[in-house]
């Protein structure tokens, strides 16, 4: 089933400000997926998704946000630490990934970048040899 592309201002404003990042990553690359920009690393079938941006209108919570992976045991703390922030997000939250908001006052796009960097990291480590 082919999803509906997501574009809004805000999702093309993260997007621009995140791509950068993303691209000074070795083996790191963007395509759509469900509708929006997903980031692997890896090269053929071993790549594996680090992160995802969304503009979550589909689920009414109104939130743009990065959906990250995250090692085990990770995401109660980060969520419970800062539970405005950072959330479960649906669909790859089992999985132990981590949802944070780009939408709130005062976001520290340094502190967005440094947690994409943390999943690609994390990911890498799994699809290397």
């Amino acid at each position: 089933m082919a999803h509906e592309l997501v574009d809004t201002p805000r999702l093309r404003a993260a997007h621009d400000r995140l791509r950068p990042v993303v691209e000074a990553l070795p083996d790191a690359f963007e395509k759509r997926s469900h509708g929006v920009p997903t980031f692997f690393v890896g090269k053929g079938r071993r790549a594996r998704t680090f992160a995802s941006l969304h503009d979550e209108r589909e689920w009414f919570e109104g939130r743009l946000c990065l959906w990250l992976a995250a090692p085990e045991g990770m995401q109660e703390g980060v969520v419970a630490g800062d539970p405005v922030r950072w959330f479960v997000p649906p669909y790859v939250g089992h999985r132990g990934w981590l949802g944070l908001r780009l939408d709130l006052p005062g976001t520290d796009w340094d502190d967005a970048a440094g947690a994409l960097e943390d999943a690609y990291a994390f990911m890498a480590d799994r699809v290397r040899p």
